[in-house]
């Protein structure tokens, strides 16, 4: 697909469509986690964890959650996905005037020192928005949302880089969560699941 028949996007979220395609897309013959083949693989860290990429990503995320980003106490996610977002937006949105607290989810609970899932600066009752670099089954998401419950805190928003499968935004709203993908596979030209 040529850049003139992606779908048209705002110029910000068009900066980060760039940054993806240029840095995180890779085209090749893949085996996907879940088993499938696939022509094109999404590795987002390439760009969230480059500088250029995660101010991309913060502009991106401060436009979409416009409106209600004041009302947003922390940010995070299951860990490795989650890491460079949430830890990368919430600096890069202090610059912004946008002060937010930034945690991870371990994959398993901690026996030592202070001990549980949860590692960082996430408080009971704060209002979260869950991350994740990119998501197809939206999986990853759901288990970081049930950490933050369990926490005492509220995951009231849940976005990602790229949502490969299209499947998040059900499974977000049967648990009354507002999802908001920066991107999906049709901004980059692909068919969702492909």
């Amino acid at each position: 697909m040529t850049d003139s028949a992606l779908p048209k996007l705002t110029p910000t979220l068009d900066r980060l469509r760039t940054h993806v395609l240029l840095h995180s897309v890779k085209r090749g013959e893949f085996t996907l986690k879940s088993g499938a083949r696939s022509t094109w693989f999404l590795d987002t860290k390439q760009t969230a964890c480059r500088a250029d990429g995660i101010i991309a990503v913060t502009d991106a995320l401060l436009e979409v959650f416009a409106d209600d980003i004041d009302g947003i106490d922390a940010i995070g996610g299951l860990t490795m996905g989650g890491d460079p977002v949430a830890f990368g937006a919430q600096a890069v949105a202090a610059t912004r005037g946008h002060v937010l607290r930034s945690f991870s989810v371990r994959k398993e609970a901690k026996q030592g020192g202070i001990t549980g899932r949860i590692a960082g600066a996430l408080e009971p009752g704060d209002r979260v928005l869950v991350t994740e670099d990119t998501t197809t089954r939206g999986t990853s998401l759901m288990e970081a949302a049930e950490q933050v419950e369990a926490y005492g805190a509220h995951p009231v928003f849940m976005t990602v880089i790229v949502d490969r499968g299209g499947t998040c935004a059900d499974l977000a709203a049967a648990r009354g969560i507002d999802y908001r993908p920066l991107l999906t596979a049709p901004d980059l030209g692909f068919p969702y699941g492909s």
